[in-house]
């Protein structure tokens, strides 16, 4: 196979991608409630108190961070006709459906109990099905820019399930339903249905390379192995700050919006919106510079913008809905940068790694990747709920000063300063695109050695029909 075709073939065109990311719409239409949404619903609807709330969704999520490594192994040892992360994603499908069901239809006097068993459940479904489809596009091409095109794919199908998702409230009154209950329940029915819909077609219309080599043991010891690398500690800790941040404000958003800015909850669901379309339009701006000044400068640009307009929320009139939106427009635009850039950077640290060990560990650097966000969305919840209570919020009052003051400072100020030191620290990631291309030579040659030349594999209807084994050198472990 000709280099000329092999770089032909590593581009994957929009259509696959698009099949990639269709997933992601009944995904993000489940993260997004589990951060945003279900804490307040369950504890100003559905009678659970803020301490009691706040705690489910900080322990579950913690607890759940023991999963990530051992599922993670698993996927890196499977071998199947089906693949290997293509058959852990068609499983996530009806844990997420049902657990999802339970979640988003529970009535008024559910038990703490209750919220937690299926919280756990939920999440070992998140847990799954985001594992795997992190990566299975981590595989789909080697190329450094590709990379970044296909998770800023993935990034704008979970905007788009965003959109989705907080659109459905404002909809409902015009079907003649009202209530916040229905409206949580029509997520929960958004989930349920699309599921099966874009699982089936990300399942039929993207390949999965596979994998010759020998299966190693891919377990917690391994996944410890992998903290000593410098390029996985950088981008833990970026990936901490950068992602608790902006789950702290949406954790916060309707209380921030309702309290301190006087905005009803239809408003604020509708900044909420603004706020996603500005990260779908963001995604191919940060794709675009990430090519021209690398990933890495790309991200810690965006988190310096986000941080300043975050400060800027603060100044936001009460209830001026058009300075509200133009803002919420601005900060959604760099906040779609970090997910994916991220995700696209540890696929790069993928193949350093294979390049080091002999041994493709993709699976156990995104239980990795799975576990700060899990610390940064638990900590989201599960710290400050009990601060604003602490500080003497009540989330059905009018609340005191010191309160809706504290509210402001955990809203904006907190997020700005984590996306301030994460951009500090990503500045001087070593992994470049120099580096990175260094190590994709020095893969190939050793692969072109070992039986079983990587090819790519081929997409639905190309030609010509390839055959794809990528091969993973079996030399023992440095």
């Amino acid at each position: 196979m000709s280099e000329m075709t092999a770089q032909k073939a590593e581009r994957r065109s929009n259509w696959t991608l698009a099949a990639l990311a269709a997933p992601c719409l009944p995904l993000a239409g489940l993260g997004l409630p589990l951060v945003v949404y279900l804490p307040e619903y369950y504890a100003n609807e559905l009678g659970l108190s803020l301490t009691a709330v706040g705690t489910a969704f900080m322990l579950v999520r913690l607890l759940d961070m023991a999963f990530d490594p051992y599922i993670g192994g698993v996927m890196d040892r499977t071998r199947s006709r089906f693949g290997r992360f293509k058959l852990w994603f068609a499983i996530s499908a009806p844990i997420l459906m049902l657990a999802s069901y339970m979640l988003f239809m529970a009535k008024p006097g559910v038990s703490s109990l209750y919220l937690w068993i299926w919280l756990l459940v939920v999440y070992a479904g998140v847990s799954i099905a985001g594992l795997s489809q992190l990566a299975w596009a981590a595989v789909l091409s080697p190329q450094y820019d590709q990379r970044s095109r296909i998770y800023a794919w993935w990034q704008a199908g979970n905007v788009v399930g965003m959109i989705f998702v907080l659109t459905l409230p404002a909809l409902l009154p015009l079907l003649g339903v009202t209530g916040h209950g229905a409206g949580v329940q029509a997520m929960g029915w958004f989930i349920v249905i699309l599921m099966p819909i874009t699982v089936a077609l990300a399942l039929w219309r993207v390949p999965e390379p596979k994998v010759t080599s020998e299966v190693r043991k891919s377990g917690f010891r391994e996944y410890l192995a992998l903290f000593k690398r410098p390029t996985v500690v950088r981008i833990l800790v970026a990936d901490l700050l950068i992602g608790t941040g902006p789950a702290i404000t949406g954790a916060l958003f309707f209380f921030f919006f309702g309290r301190v800015k006087g905005f009803t909850h239809t408003e604020a669901s509708l900044l909420l919106l603004i706020y996603f379309i500005g990260g779908l339009v963001g995604a191919p701006l940060w794709t675009w510079l990430s090519y021209k000044i690398s990933k890495h400068k790309a991200l810690a640009v965006s988190g310096i913008v986000y941080a300043g307009l975050t400060l800027c929320s603060l100044a936001i009139p009460q209830g001026a809905m058009l300075p509200a939106a133009t803002l919420m427009f601005m900060i959604g635009v760099p906040y779609a940068a970090g997910a994916f850039l991220l995700r696209a950077m540890m696929a790069d640290i993928g193949d350093e790694e294979r390049l080091a060990s002999g041994v493709d560990r993709t699976g156990l650097l995104y239980a990795i990747l799975s576990g700060t966000v899990k610390v940064g969305s638990a900590a989201a919840v599960g710290i400050s709920f009990p601060l604003l209570q602490f500080m003497g919020f009540d989330p059905k009052g009018q609340g005191v000063d010191t309160g809706l003051q504290g509210l402001a400072i955990l809203f904006a100020a907190v997020p700005a300063a984590m996306s301030i030191a994460a951009s500090v620290i990503i500045w001087r990631f070593p992994l470049t695109s120099e580096r990175h291309a260094e190590i994709r030579a020095a893969l190939a040659a050793r692969d072109m050695k070992e039986p079983g030349l990587a090819e790519a594999a081929p997409e639905m209807g190309s030609e010509p029909k390839i055959t794809e084994e990528i091969h993973v050198a079996t030399r023992p472990a440095e």
